[in-house]
């Protein structure tokens, strides 16, 4: 793909994206949604590979399907309140439409049978892009639309991700399909807050997307896209990997690190909301999502012999860690303490 291609389609989502976020009216939402759609497709299909056209195909039939839905949902409630407003979802009907419309787009179950798939066929960079930025134009229209969406609905959507999001990522072995499970699972837990504070959803969604930018760059620098390649990293490059270690150990939710600070908040909340049972639930329900972390956590300690030429050419190369993945492994792992600031604001 040439430099001026990458550049198009990256102006492209830029613009797709802000035109979503940034919209009243639900047509120009739909039109940011179908940009973001069409700008992606390139990106997941450019290596050529069966995997990767697989990949692309899955992605923009599941896509459009949920476009449609937003703009039928859409439709049905302007017919019956004469409403193009986005914050205006009144209609049950239109509500539940765009609930299953928002889920299909980021992933959730039951809709999120196409996401493992496509960050399978994707390179680390595309996969990257597919769980930060693709999900924040439907993120926004969640946002904008809970207070008009069901609760128990998004309960259970949630529960749901919480639960299969963990068990499905535990017999894995290949590093992206953890991830796309690790996504799941996190959505679950932004879900299930929204329509009670939504500003929650929006910490818990930044500091995801920090997490995993961290993981994802770290192991595109290091190419390990399996567990036995994870295995052999830890002479090529020992501080980038225990820096490795501490990130997906933040994106567990482990305590005194990054990633337990929403999860800290979102239980407060629902202890608030007088849903004790349902934060008791979702939070045993993480620690299935906390086995398979810790295991990608262990295997970036372990050190192997190289049992291939492509390893035994990679052995013993000490690679120095970029600004920006320092900068992001940082931010991963020692933000907790700020946290008095972040509770001030909410």
């Amino acid at each position: 793909m040439t430099p001026q291609a990458k550049l198009i389609f990256t102006i492209s989502l830029i613009l797709g994206t802000t035109i979503t976020i940034s919209s009243n009216h639900w047509l120009m939402a739909w039109a940011g949604l179908e940009i973001n759609t069409l700008a992606v497709l390139p990106l997941i299909s450019k290596s050529h590979h069966p995997r990767a056209i697989e990949a692309a195909t899955k992605y923009f039939l599941v896509q459009s399907a949920a476009s449609a839905l937003v703009l039928f949902s859409s439709t049905t409630n302007a017919w019956h309140t004469g409403q193009w407003d986005i914050t205006q979802m009144t209609h049950p009907l239109s509500c539940l439409i765009l609930t299953s419309a928002i889920a299909m787009k980021l992933g959730l179950v039951p809709f999120h049978f196409w996401f493992p798939e496509v960050l399978q066929g994707s390179t680390l960079t595309t996969g990257l892009l597919l769980s930060t930025a693709m999900k924040l134009p439907p993120m926004a229209l969640l946002y904008m639309t809970s207070p008009s969406l069901n609760p128990t609905l998004l309960t259970t959507l949630a529960i749901l991700s919480a639960a299969l999001g963990g068990w499905m990522g535990l017999n894995q072995t290949q590093i992206r399909k953890i991830l796309a499970f690790s996504s799941i699972s996190h959505l679950g837990w932004m879900t299930i807050i929204i329509h009670y504070n939504p500003k929650l959803t929006l910490l818990n969604f930044y500091l995801y997307i920090l997490m995993t930018a961290a993981v994802f760059l770290t192991l595109n620098s290091t190419k390990a896209l399996k567990l036995s390649t994870l295995m052999t990293t830890w002479t090529k490059a020992p501080s980038l990997n225990a820096m490795l270690l501490l990130t997906l150990l933040s994106l567990a939710g482990l305590p005194p690190l990054t990633g337990f600070l929403p999860k800290w908040l979102i239980i407060q909340e629902l202890t608030k909301q007088d849903m004790v049972s349902t934060a008791t639930i979702i939070s045993l329900l993480s620690l299935l999502g906390l086995f398979f972390y810790l295991r990608l956590a262990y295997c970036t300690t372990i050190t192997l012999p190289p049992h291939t030429t492509n390893h035994m050419k990679q052995w013993h190369v000490n690679k120095p860690i970029s600004p920006s993945i320092a900068i992001l492994t940082t931010m991963s792992i020692a933000l907790l303490p700020i946290s008095p600031m972040i509770l001030t604001a909410l």
